[in-house]
């Protein structure tokens, strides 16, 4: 493989994870514990402003704990590069916060190379991109996608409100609509990503090209039936919450046989059960379901039978059936004119990639509504993710991390 004449510091990248990830980390799981607002969240954003501060970067914040640090001309459009810090609960140390080091660290090769951009590099820490209030606030604030109405229903699967979270930690939800950066300010973004999946490991392919997004809708189900006696209450004269639940996950293969693609995801990842006791039959079951595909339209067909069934699951167990819309978010082509350039890229440095699809959400769909957006995959460690085995091979980081700089210092000249 032909080496770059630039080419990023490996051990310097290793020590700035290894500052973010000092950051709600957990002894006796291994999983990293940075939910969006919490106090982890917002000390390991202090202390990434005070490393990009030490560079002599200019810092700024916004509404929502976006953090920005600007290179270059300090007016005009700008490149913007970078991912999230946050993590779901008990996650690892890759989801996010490798993608935002990583733009950090090439930025720094940037400035000690001598290497001047014509237009300005942002790198950017996204801001509770995890979506423990559903969607991805930190890029849908930049790019104006956030409304009045939904931040002030938004809440997370504990019932904690957005705003309330946030003004627990001094920031006013009430500007949001106002801090979304004006059109044309960003040319272009760029994130360098863990895969999630198992794709680019089993084939042996070093860097994966994404060249769309699968869209997520997010729903909250409520059943609801009646708590009783586990002993005395004879079994079809039940009204089992949890029942319910359970035909319903079992008929998920189904629906996704019968209305969806090889691209369709459907989950139900976390549940409340009332009473929750052992020998009380559940009067209440309220569960999330994600659901996932690369079609507009194939969502919408999911969603219409999964809804369909869970109605028809509620009549036959004598519940009553609520279903909240927490969040929708489109299927995304990334700009076709970033990938094949990273393609060109890529062959020119001796790197095999493949183009592919990305199952996961990621920064670069909500920005690609704003301005044109690529998104580069390293392998990850028997596609594992959002959990503490969650690991990508610094070997294959360290090549992904050249051709994003590579791509950067080009797309910035």
């Amino acid at each position: 493989m032909r080496r770059p004449a630039v080419k990023i510091d490996l051990q310097r990248l290793k020590t700035l994870l290894d500052g973010v990830n000092s950051f709600g980390f957990d002894d006796d799981t291994g999983g990293y514990n940075r939910p969006g607002f919490s106090k982890a969240d917002i000390d390991c954003r202090e202390w990434f402003a005070a490393q990009m501060e030490a560079d002599g970067l200019s810092v700024s914040t916004d509404c929502v704990m976006n953090l920005f640090a600007r290179y270059g001309p300090a007016e005009g459009p700008c490149i913007m590069v970078g991912s999230h810090t946050d993590t779901v609960v008990n996650g690892g140390a890759f989801d996010g916060s490798l993608g935002a080091c990583v733009a950090l660290e090439c930025v720094r090769c940037m400035k000690e190379a001598g290497i001047v951009p014509q237009t300005a590099v942002e790198v950017v820490v996204t801001s509770e991109e995890e979506g423990r209030f559903g969607g991805m606030l930190g890029s849908q604030t930049i790019t104006g996608q956030v409304t009045p109405d939904w931040v002030a229903q938004a809440s997370d699967a504990e019932g904690t409100l957005l705003s309330d979270a946030m003004r627990r930690r001094g920031l006013d939800p009430l500007e949001i609509p106002q801090a979304a950066r004006p059109p044309g300010s960003v040319k272009a973004f760029l994130e360098l990503h863990i895969e999630q999946g198992p794709v680019l490991e089993r084939s042996g392919t070093p860097i994966g090209i994404a060249d769309r997004v699968s869209g997520v809708c997010y729903l909250e189900v409520e059943f609801q039936g009646i708590a009783n006696h586990s002993g005395t209450t004879p079994m079809d004269l039940r009204s089992d919450a949890f029942a319910g639940l359970a035909e319903l996950a079992v008929a998920i293969p189904d629906i996704i046989r019968d209305k969806g693609t090889g691209q369709s995801r459907i989950t139900i990842g976390h549940v409340t059960l009332t009473p929750n006791h052992p020998h009380t039959v559940p009067g209440q079951a309220v569960f999330s379901i994600i659901l996932r595909d690369t079609s507009e339209e194939i969502m919408r067909l999911l969603r219409a039978d999964l809804e369909a069934r869970a109605t028809g699951v509620a009549a036959r167990h004598g519940l009553g059936i609520k279903i909240t819309e927490k969040s929708w978010l489109a299927p995304v082509m990334l700009d076709p004119d970033i990938a094949a350039r990273l393609e060109v890229l890529a062959q020119a440095h001796g790197l095999k990639a493949v183009r592919m699809p990305s199952g996961a959400g990621h920064d670069a769909q909500t920005m690609q509504a704003f301005c044109p957006a690529g998104l580069i995959f390293v392998p990850s460690r028997n596609g594992i993710s959002h959990a503490p085995e969650e690991h990508s091979d610094w070997e294959d980081i360290e090549q992904g991390a050249n051709l994003f700089l590579q791509a950067l210092i080009e797309m910035s000249a």
